[in-house]
């Protein structure tokens, strides 16, 4: 039972679990760390990024070094949606530079589905991309 990954807490989700959930999922993407944020994520996860589907965790750490690469000086805040059982919906905003400076606000959706273990299995995003000037950050 040592190799079981269990990533707190866990589903059926309550408000302040999903909120916790939500909190702890905005905490370790502004680390920007994508092996540690891939880890909150089963083996076999399935994704939609915008337009980019993806299966696995190893698709996904690859996913996430590339974005991180790009998306300069990332700042995100998430916002708990719904919930029930073991599925989560966020409404999120986060902004970055381009290597040429220009800085982006991205807005979207996210659907969530977890395993017993806490991991999430699915993950299902929608994105849109706002150009804005720098002194127009929020974050």
């Amino acid at each position: 039972m040592g190799n079981v990954e269990i990533k707190h807490p866990l589903p059926p989700f309550t408000l302040e679990t999903a909120l916790e959930k939500v909190q702890k999922a905005e905490d370790a993407w502004n680390t920007q760390d994508y092996v540690t944020v891939s880890k909150a994520y089963t083996i076999d996860t399935e994704w939609r990024n915008r337009n980019v589907f993806l299966n696995g965790r190893e698709e996904v750490q690859a996913f996430l070094k590339n974005k991180w690469e790009v998306e300069l000086d990332y700042k995100l805040k998430k916002e708990l949606w719904a919930y029930k059982d073991n599925r989560i919906a966020v409404r999120f905003e986060y902004e970055y530079r381009n290597k040429a400076g220009q800085w982006f606000r991205a807005y979207g959706n996210e659907n969530w589905e977890f395993n017993e273990n806490g991991l999430m299995q699915k993950r299902y995003a929608s994105i849109n991309d706002l150009q804005i000037e720098e002194q127009d950050r929020r974050l």
